[in-house]
């Protein structure tokens, strides 16, 4: 690893307050819906049983692990949906909106640095596109996942942070929950999103699936 690697990994980041971040989130992951939406069989979307009471998440386990510092991240790992995709980046645009990764790349995920890193206390976002013009791309399955899933985060730290799932729901983006999603709730929390809902070539996607997952262990 170069100095240059080991100043930026050390380095705090600074961050806007949680309320423009919420702000920035609510309008920007409006830009996910990149995705055709023409195919024969749409993305599976979230079913009731895997809904939670997100409003109250679960209560801090004494078991649960500690916050993690601040590490850049690698890749995205999702076992039960066969996600294997590397991260980048991903920030504002120029017109003030969340980027999403380049839809031409059907396997890459983006992690929002106007937030945490995944596993630091607060909530990490994670973004994706659900499909593109040549099929299906990299959350195309994130709504069939269940209660009890993990979500695998490998940072440049040499950490892995192993997220468990305990809710997925899909929301109309024009009224999007912004408190409710992004939130801090006192533990590392992660939020998976992408495009979800009815689909029209006029509008694109009209909702957004979201994955709420927790901090369960760090390998």
């Amino acid at each position: 690893m170069s100095d240059a690697t080991l100043e930026a990994e050390e380095r705090p980041r600074k961050r806007a307050p949680w309320g423009v971040i919420a702000l920035v989130l609510l309008t920007g992951l409006a830009l996910i819906r990149n995705g055709s939406g023409e195919f024969d069989v749409g993305p599976p979307q979230p079913a009731a049983a895997a809904k939670a009471d997100t409003r109250t998440p679960p209560k801090i386990t004494p078991k649960a692990p500690g916050p993690l510092p601040f590490s850049l991240v690698d890749r995205i790992r999702i076992p039960a949906i066969r996600v294997d995709a590397p991260l980048m980046e991903v920030g504002l645009d120029s017109d003030g909106w969340v980027e999403a990764p380049p839809p031409e790349d059907p396997n890459l995920a983006g992690w929002f640095t106007g937030g945490v890193s995944p596993g630091e206390k607060g909530t990490s976002v994670i973004v994706g596109h659900v499909d593109n013009m040549r099929g299906p791309a990299v959350f195309y399955g994130l709504g069939s996942l269940k209660k009890g899933n993990h979500i695998e985060v490998r940072r440049q730290d040499g950490r892995t942070a192993v997220f468990k799932i305990y809710g997925i729901d899909v929301f109309e983006k024009k009224n999007f929950p912004g408190e409710r999603v992004y939130r801090s709730t006192g533990a590392p929390e992660l939020r998976v999103i992408t495009c979800g809902g009815g689909f029209s070539k006029r509008n694109g996607y009209d909702g957004n699936v979201v994955v709420f997952a927790r901090l369960d262990a760090v390998r």
